[in-house]
């Protein structure tokens, strides 16, 4: 199948044309950072009004890129949830439009889904079912089984902060830049992971559910000691990054443990980070099973993830252009 992907879930307009669910022919992202910077976080009204300003451009971009006309598509795969109202609404609109006008059919995708099977794009050997996957990202942190494509179970989630939402937070109270979790990585390398001992949140007996909103409120309390005064920021970051990353690799371990799975899979906008990325690796090498991580521009929220998860679902994924609407909460499964 040659699909044409539409991703505008939060603040990146995205669109890609991915040909059998793993060759990507071309992947566009924009990404509306120096609009938001002022405000430390993302505005919702401005990313659904930059989307309707870019959407356009950026499909026949995506269109040209691949050397593909709307007439050679077999369908149009796009993020209808979850994610920010205003900003799924254009993508579903522009999706629907386009189905409808072409006659193509129309896949609606979860954006969790996409990034379950981002890490099957330009692989030949992709992950083998059962996998268990971390899937971390600024408003997401779980624990998923995938048992197939269209089997898939949360087995652990956070109770409270996402893993990408205490980066953000944590990188605005040492007044790093915007976006907080990249700034923050960086500024983690030239630090001393050992240096502070922030907590790390132990599980209740029989669940494997994580929580962050404690060690963000450790670091606060830490920046306004005389010890966090006298701290480098760089050890401050690097600390609180051992304390996420131990949470995360903790979880894993406890799941490999308790179930029997062919692979690991990394994925979410917090996969691109560094030291979760290499704890990772080194948990699949010491367990002797596959880790498999996507590449750095699968990561974060693209399009052509949505288009795999599209092509793999199939009919499960199938949508009426004429009834299909966004929905900012969308259930996973």
């Amino acid at each position: 199948m040659l699909l044409l992907g539409i991703e505008t879930s939060c603040d990146d307009t995205a669109t890609a044309v991915v040909r059998d669910g793993v060759h990507v022919l071309s992947n566009v992202s924009t990404n509306q950072d120096e609009f938001h910077a002022k405000y430390g976080g993302i505005v919702p009204e401005i990313a659904s009004r930059r989307h309707a300003a870019l959407l356009s451009a950026a499909v026949d971009d995506a269109l040209t890129r691949a050397n593909v006309s709307l007439g050679e598509l077999d369908g149009i795969a796009v993020t209808s949830g979850p994610g920010l109202i205003g900003s799924l609404v254009v993508g579903v609109a522009a999706a629907k439009a386009l189905a409808f006008a072409t006659g193509l059919p129309l896949y609606a995708v979860n954006h969790l889904h996409g990034h379950l099977f981002a890490a099957f794009l330009e692989r030949d050997e992709p992950p083998p079912y059962p996998f268990l996957a971390l899937l971390v990202s600024g408003g997401h942190s779980q624990l998923v089984e995938v048992h197939s494509p269209v089997s898939l179970r949360i087995i652990g989630k956070t109770r409270d902060d996402a893993a990408g939402e205490a980066y953000d937070k944590t990188a605005r109270l040492l007044d790093l830049p915007f976006p907080g979790g990249p700034a923050l990585d960086a500024l983690a390398r030239n630090g001393d992971p050992k240096a502070i001992a922030f907590p790390r949140h132990r599980p209740d007996p029989g669940t494997l559910d994580m929580s962050f909103s404690g060690l963000k409120t450790s670091v606060r309390y830490f920046l306004t000691s005389d010890a966090g005064k006298r701290a480098r920021r760089e050890d401050v970051a690097a600390s609180f990054q051992a304390a996420v990353v131990d949470v995360l690799i903790d979880r894993v371990a406890r799941a490999l443990d308790a179930g029997e799975y062919r692979a690991l899979v990394l994925s979410g906008g917090v996969a691109a980070n560094s030291a979760l990325q290499t704890a990772f690796r080194l948990l699949g090498e010491q367990r002797s099973i596959p880790a498999y991580v996507p590449e750095r521009r699968f990561c974060t929220d693209n399009a052509a993830m949505i288009a795999a998860a599209a092509e793999r679902r199939g009919d499960a994924a199938s949508a009426d252009p004429r009834t299909l609407v966004a929905d900012p909460n969308l259930r996973f499964a």
